[in-house]
């Protein structure tokens, strides 16, 4: 479930443009829609097809994670709601003023939910899923994936993808990962 950095990443753009936004800045229209079709492709169209086709079908007939399971799906749904107005609001590459309200309220929004959801899949889903399941299945699991992603995407999907999360992160200014770690402290 490698989708999940891809994810953390674009969570990272929306809080970047939600934060010029904030602070008077002209909403950088073009980054949002970028990130939101990476989003509805590979996260939405890939990883979470597979999340219901897969994971949560096995949870829910071992019993395990139900409630947890329903309430992922209602979020997935809900996700792509949101990711949907975001596309719709951010197409003409420009925004009015409604506009950016919207969009900045629907990434906040995605950014509140997919950040505890994806929290909870990597700490609880994810491990529960793996307990229930043989090695050898697992193994078949990945397999299958990789092979699904590769029909999707074509081959290199993740390396494609993630190059254009980069992209956007150089247009933003936020690629550098050093500018994110604070100044040492002084007593």
């Amino acid at each position: 479930m490698q989708e999940h950095g891809v994810l953390k990443r674009v969570l990272l753009i929306y809080q970047e443009c939600i934060r010029r936004q904030s602070i008077g800045q002209e909403l950088p229209v073009s980054a949002v829609h970028d990130g939101a079709e990476i989003i509805h492709d590979f996260i939405e169209g890939f990883h979470e097809a597979l999340e219901e086709g897969f994971v949560f079908p096995k949870l829910r007939s071992a019993g395990k994670l139900v409630g947890t399971v329903d309430t992922l799906l209602l979020q997935h749904a809900r996700g792509r709601q949101l990711t949907q107005l975001i596309l719709a609001e951010s197409a003409a590459q420009t925004a009015t003023v409604n506009d950016s309200a919207q969009i900045v309220g629907a990434m906040t929004a995605f950014v509140r939910m997919y950040q505890p959801h994806e929290a909870r899949e990597d700490t609880v889903v994810f491990p529960t899923f793996r307990s229930i399941l043989t090695s050898e299945q697992l193994s078949h699991l990945g397999t299958n994936f990789a092979d699904l992603q590769r029909e999707q995407f074509g081959p290199n999907a993740l390396n494609q993808t993630v190059a254009k999360v980069a992209a956007i992160e150089e247009t933003l200014g936020i690629y550098d990962l050093s500018q994110f770690t604070p100044e040492p402290i002084t007593q």
